[in-house]
């Protein structure tokens, strides 16, 4: 078992409060949803696409995002600090390259360690029952080679069949992948702009609650047509 010994904040890339709230004049809140992001990027140095995408939502309020790799260099995660940080949000997002048709390994570790019987299922695990989960990715083939036909064979929403299905599990609701595709290429053609202000207003409007979920719920991909769902 990891240890649960605190650990030091040093190595956040942004993860200045646990909650971030926009207040009316009044004072009170107005946020519907509190949302915690989880960034896993091994050498995020080498990733113009990421680095672009996490600059886009370092002001936006309401996130909490942590940088795992950045918080836990050698894997030794903290569960009580991070069971914690579930039970104060509403969404869970978990934002990471695709590596080998998964995710990268810290947040598999993050999920043996954290989701635990009694905490996130079980029972008496209920601490996650009614909370969102949207994975947002970026994968560095076409769209073209995510399809029956393609190289991969397999949509990332079929790929990532086992943290849907974890969701399940744990009494969240599951949202369909937010991808960025070619991701290599996607400053260089200007793509990663138009992304970037997309993964802006889904995060606004998950946080805000202005997104019907029933919309999105058979897609593939969140970002098939988004402009349409935040009409």
């Amino acid at each position: 078992m990891k240890s649960r010994s605190p650990h030091s904040m040093q190595g956040h890339i942004r993860c200045d409060s646990l909650l971030e709230w926009r207040l009316t004049s009044e004072g009170e809140n107005t946020m519907s949803r509190r949302i915690l992001l989880l960034f896993a990027h091994p050498a995020i140095h080498r990733s113009s696409a990421n680095r672009a995408l996490l600059a886009r939502i370092e002001g936006l309020s309401g996130i909490t995002m942590v940088d795992l790799y950045g918080e836990y260099p050698t894997l030794d995660i903290d569960i009580e600090r991070e069971q914690q940080r579930l039970l104060e949000h509403d969404v869970l997002v978990f934002m990471f390259p695709m590596f080998w048709y998964s995710t990268p390994s810290i947040l598999k570790e993050w999920q043996d360690l954290v989701l635990e019987h009694g905490f996130a299922y079980g029972h008496e695990g209920t601490a996650l029952h009614g909370k969102l989960f949207l994975c947002a990715l970026t994968a560095g083939g076409l769209h073209e080679a995510y399809t029956r036909s393609g190289h991969n064979r397999f949509s990332p929403r079929e790929l990532l069949v086992p943290l849907e299905q974890t969701a399940e599990l744990c009494g969240m609701r599951y949202l369909p992948p937010f991808v960025l595709f070619d991701a290599r290429t996607a400053a260089d053609d200007e793509r990663i702009d138009r992304h970037g202000k997309d993964w802006c207003r889904l995060l606004a409007a998950l946080r805000d609650d202005t997104l019907n979920l029933d919309d999105i719920e058979g897609l593939e991909r969140i970002n098939e047509n988004l402009d349409a769902l935040l009409e």
